[in-house]
């Protein structure tokens, strides 16, 4: 018999290379999906199989983690193995414009999910996996974080995931769940564009094409551990394959500012950019370009415009993107599940955002073709 897994947040970064992960393992996965007036299934569209085919092994629900009646009727209904909990409310900024929304669903749905577990008897059975964050740390007291650092969250979204993690190990302890907290510090080719990393790789595509002039940051200086999501679904299955449930850093153990992060997104594409300027005025300015790098990673019609474009400023910074309690330092020590799990990243920072910059030109260049009508050979982006 296939193992079953429920994967609440499936069409966001990770849900989707979860999904497929566990697929290729030879589960049976249910995706619980928030309902929009809009498809928002892009990043599983691949995974995607027609309700009328027979034993399916992608299954979709309807459902939020607001509803506690929805979450166990579904729970009830599937009689899960193991339960991936990473949907969320998971902008930081926006967190402090919905702060209610944020608890409700990145805390309290955390127990919704636990308790149904519980009152479904479904204790001996089911093993859960709730997705914590790095911005448990916040005001670090302690570099590298690690599990035993404690926690400062500066965010109403890092405050509503610090009750998931703590009412997570709670119900472990009280009810004897297999139920753990994996710290993730992750990025990925799928993660939102309003998220910084992709945000940066989306606006060098763009400015690239000739689709954008310039793109506004917040803090430059803010520091992160960045490794790739495919890398961290690896863990997030490992964990919930333990004997035992335990609580997880996983990180790559390599920090870098913001700042490096996008010359290292214009380096991929052959460009040196140069930052001047301090705090608010800081900007970064186009200094040399390798052509052939750019023809390659770009393509040769897109160097003559670029070209006239040296000298002037790509990135600049402004205030609305500074949050109203900054988080400057995150590093992870993941000795702990490098131990117990076996886990080793496969990709390094630079891999990171190769893949995540081809994946956005190319994605660029096929917005920027429909937008001029080019519908008929849509395929060649594919």
């Amino acid at each position: 018999m296939s193992k079953v897994a429920l994967i609440t947040g499936i069409t966001g970064q990770d849900g989707a290379y979860l999904a497929e992960y566990l697929i290729k393992k030879g589960y049976i996965v249910h995706g619980i999906k928030r309902r929009s007036s809009m498809f928002n299934t892009d990043r599983i569209d691949h995974l995607y199989q027609d309700p009328h085919v027979e034993n399916r092994n992608l299954i979709l629900h309807y459902g939020d983690l607001t509803d506690s009646l929805n979450l166990t009727r579904i729970i009830g209904e599937i009689q899960p193995d193991e339960i991936y909990n990473l949907a969320a409310m998971s902008h930081v900024k926006v967190s402090f414009d919905t702060p209610e929304y944020t608890a409700n669903a990145d805390g309290l749905g955390v127990l919704r999910i636990l308790e149904a577990v519980r009152l479904l008897n479904l204790i001996p059975k089911t093993r859960i996996y709730q997705a914590s964050t790095s911005e448990l740390y916040g005001l670090v007291q302690e570099v590298p974080q690690k599990e035993t650092t404690p926690f400062y969250p500066r965010s109403p979204y890092a405050v509503a995931k610090l009750y998931g993690y703590w009412i997570t190990v709670n119900y472990r302890e009280a009810y004897k769940m297999h139920a753990s907290n994996g710290i993730l510090f992750n990025e990925s080719p799928l993660r939102g564009e309003t998220f910084v990393t992709r945000k940066v790789t989306r606006a060098v595509s763009r400015i690239a094409l000739g689709m954008q002039k310039k793109v506004y940051m917040g803090n430059l200086s803010s520091k992160r551990d960045w490794g790739h999501a495919k890398d961290y679904v690896r863990a997030m299955y490992a964990i919930l394959q333990q004997d035992e449930p335990s609580d997880y850093v996983i990180a790559t153990g390599i920090t870098t500012t913001i700042r490096d992060f996008l010359r290292m997104a214009f380096a991929e594409i052959g460009v040196e950019i140069i930052f001047k300027g301090e705090n608010v005025n800081e900007v970064a300015v186009l200094n040399y370009i390798d052509e052939k790098v750019f023809i390659e990673r770009v393509g040769e019609v897109y160097l003559d415009n670029f070209r006239k474009r040296i000298g002037d400023e790509v990135v600049g910074v402004d205030p609305q993107y500074f949050r109203p309690t900054e988080v400057d330092l995150l590093i992870g020590d993941a000795t702990k599940a490098r131990t117990r799990l076996g886990w080793e990243p496969k990709y390094d920072l630079a891999s990171l955002i190769e893949d995540m910059m081809l994946n956005d030109i190319k994605l660029m260049k096929k917005e920027s073709y429909l937008k001029e009508g080019g519908y008929e050979v849509l395929n060649y982006f594919e």
